[in-house]
């Protein structure tokens, strides 16, 4: 449930109100004036607030809710105990979501430390920096020379803008982020503790020394990108690192120079992208994944966690393993493994024949058989 000490909410909704903002059926008339007064898990849900069930693992959570109201799919609509109120929708993450986003508005950017508006007289504004009118900026700010940022955007404490960086309007850039050779469109967030625009790894190696290669792109990111905590974004070396309209990135990405990313990609945390990569529109990329240099992936393929890319991928696939390959391969590939170290730690020895195929005996795998 939210905290309420730092998430307030706006405004209560009614039942009713919920159900016409996410389109729900199978709502008895006598339900439509009943508040809202707050949202939290199946297992914590009062009777004046609102859960859901998205994954079916929960489903002996939904049992024992106490919840005003449950957001859920037509097909465990029969699971709702019988105290709770169904909302029956289609995606009830995503009905969730809107519903969070209605109450608790402020939660959706960042907010000022000091909880006001202006530009703090402990900030550092160059002279030659350009704020519209409604820019935020907070205490230990640092904005420099020939800067332009757009109204309704946050620069949080200690954050670094610099020299010539562009920054659109309604953005939120976060407590101790540094954005330099950028150029930032409208409703961007920027967490804390980000690096963007610093050097690429660019290096010219030779046997006495390796010699230092001038970076000379920027960052270009479009509108509607969220980026999340310590993430790093190299500007580009001969060309521009590019992070396309609506991508979403987690904390603690590494993303090389020259890489081009598109629109409405997911990036998840720990991903390490290699230099001049490019990741064709609504790419998923699983945490942990490290993707080599030069590399093209296409549109709406998706890449298992831990997973290393060594090659091309084409459009609308999924993949995983080390190297990288059809999902359903690595699969087979890792329960051939747990088939044969089975068989020698049983001590059969001479489960495979001279041409190296598994033969014989009762426990073949039906799955594993040849062709």
């Amino acid at each position: 449930m939210p905290d309420p000490v730092f998430f307030k909410p706006a405004a209560d909704l009614t039942l009713g109100e919920v159900a016409t903002l996410v389109g729900a059926s199978s709502l008895a008339l006598e339900y439509g004036q009943k508040p809202v007064r707050g949202l939290a898990a199946l297992d914590r849900a009062k009777s004046d607030e609102l859960t859901f069930l998205e994954n079916p693992h929960y489903l002996e959570a939904l049992a024992g809710s106490r919840a005003l109201a449950c957001l859920v799919a037509e097909k465990h609509v029969a699971r709702v105990p019988g105290e709770v109120i169904a909302l029956v929708v289609k995606d009830p993450y995503h009905s969730f979501a809107r519903v969070a986003a209605a109450m608790f508005p402020s939660a959706l950017r960042l907010s000022s430390a000091c909880g006001t508006q202006g530009v703090s007289p402990s900030s550092h504004v160059d002279p030659a920096a350009r704020l519209e009118t409604g820019v935020t900026v907070d205490p230990g700010a640092v904005i420099g020379p020939d800067a332009e940022i757009g109204s309704g955007t946050l620069i949080a404490a200690n954050a670094v803008i610099g020299p010539s960086v562009r920054i659109g309007r309604d953005c939120s850039i976060g407590p101790g982020a540094s954005i330099t050779n950028t150029l930032v469109g409208n409703r961007v967030i920027l967490h804390a503790g980000l690096r963007v625009g610093q050097d690429g790894f660019g290096f010219a190696m030779g046997a006495q020394g390796h010699a230092k290669v001038p970076q000379l792109g920027r960052v270009i990111i479009q509108d509607d990108v969220e980026i999340g905590a310590n993430t790093t974004i190299d500007r580009g070396a001969n060309r521009d690192t590019i992070i396309g309209e609506g991508t979403k990135i987690d904390n603690l990405v590494q993303i090389a120079h020259n890489v081009v990313i598109g629109r409405h990609c997911v990036i998840v945390s720990q991903v390490g992208i290699s230099g001049s990569v490019t990741l064709e529109d609504f790419v998923v990329i699983a945490g942990q994944v490290g993707i080599a240099g030069h590399v093209r992936i296409g549109a709406r393929a998706q890449i298992a966690g831990s997973s290393k890319i060594m090659a091309d991928v084409p459009p609308g696939v999924r993949w995983g393993g080390t190297p990288a390959k059809p999902i359903r391969d690595w699969q087979r590939e890792m329960q051939l493994v747990a088939w044969l170290v089975k068989r020698w730690k049983r001590g059969e020895r001479d489960f495979l024949g001279a041409g190296g195929e598994a033969h014989g005996g009762r426990d073949r795998e039906p799955g594993l058989r040849k062709g």
